[in-house]
């Protein structure tokens, strides 16, 4: 099921739609909280129903809002949007943490804030909930290992690099591969020249939540270089295009491909071999967790009762996975009962 998220654009400005943040919303006893993410894809669909389950269980009112085009400007609308409605509580996946920090800081004055898959670590947000994404790249680069034992140059496709989630998975891969010493910190450019005596990370493409680019991206990596051994797609929809190009080009017995994330078609791939492994977050946490945390913040006594539910540090880590083709069966069974398949 592909998603579509709808929204209004309530008011012109963004101070007046702070204006009405944490009024309760037509009267409403029970807490508002809002759920955005950075665009409407299959993976988002697993959060909706932890979302739904949490919203239920700790009686809230839940709203999803899903950027269609998975842009920073439609996502920073969408804020505005349910700042306007009247939600005293948001969960936001930050598409550009870097320019919208004071977006976010002018909500966090009026609502409580939290960050879910990819932080906004220099904002006022009170948590992040979500995997550590440079520890997960670095799960993705030893899959990669594995996968190719004797090394060679890889492509890596990417949705972005100014969301944190995507820097750091990039970057994990990158220092995985090249044995380097663990640095969250640590950021190569995109033209960066990065390879040793077994390993080339030939190029990164920056697909910008388009599919159709991602496909011509892998493509254009398969005509271009015909020495390329590996392929790694750190978005979700990554996966399955690349194994499209693969497939098309014959090149499935040259080409390893590794994934991330759980997308149908990807853990198909790996169950048949052609893809040889996937990092899995936990989207359901994602969307359970963060209504859960919110619907506890708003219930709780002032500044110091909220603080007392963050953890130090102020992240809630969901482990990643490794998934392989001897446990992508088992996954994929609990990933179905979760959304009620």
């Amino acid at each position: 099921m592909k998603l579509r998220a709808s929204f209004v654009c309530l008011l012109a400005l963004l101070a007046a739609a702070m204006g009405s943040c944490g009024e309760g919303g037509g009267g409403s006893a029970r807490p508002r909280v809002a759920f955005v993410t950075n665009c409407a894809v299959d993976f988002w669909a697993v959060a909706q129903a932890g979302v739904e389950a949490a919203a239920a269980e700790y009686g809230v009112d839940a709203m999803i809002r899903m950027p269609p085009t998975g842009t920073a400007e439609e996502q920073k609308r969408q804020l505005e949007d349910v700042v306007a409605a009247g939600v005293q509580g948001v969960a936001v996946t930050p598409k550009d943490p870097d320019n919208m920090t004071g977006l976010l800081n002018r909500i966090a004055d009026r609502c409580v804030l939290i960050t879910h898959d990819s932080d906004a670590p220099k904002s006022d947000r009170l948590c992040y909930i979500g995997v550590d994404n440079y520890d997960a790249g670095r799960m993705c680069g030893k899959l990669v290992k594995e996968a190719m034992p004797d090394g060679g140059p890889i492509v890596i496709l990417v949705g972005t690099l100014d969301q944190d989630n995507a820097r750091g998975r990039r970057q994990g891969v990158i220092d995985e591969l090249l044995d380097r010493s663990h640095d969250p910190a640590r950021f190569d450019p995109q033209e960066a020249a990065l390879k040793n005596d077994k390993w080339e990370i030939r190029a990164t493409f920056t697909t910008q939540m388009d599919a159709q680019k991602a496909k011509a991206s892998a493509q254009d990596s398969l005509a271009r270089w015909s020495d390329i051994k590996g392929m790694v797609g750190l978005f979700a929809y990554e996966p399955p295009v690349i194994l499209d190009a693969v497939r098309a080009a014959g090149r499935l017995n040259d080409v390893a491909i590794v994934g991330f994330d759980e997308d149908a078609a990807t853990l198909q791939g790996v169950l048949d071999g052609e893809i040889f492994g996937t990092v899995v977050q936990n989207p359901y946490e994602y969307g359970y967790q963060s209504v859960k945390l919110l619907a506890a913040l708003l219930a709780a006594d002032g500044e110091a009762g909220r603080a007392a539910l963050v953890p130090e540090g102020g992240n809630i880590v969901v482990p990643a996975r490794q998934i392989r083709k001897d446990d992508a069966r088992a996954f994929w069974d609990d990933l179905n009962a979760k959304l009620g398949k």
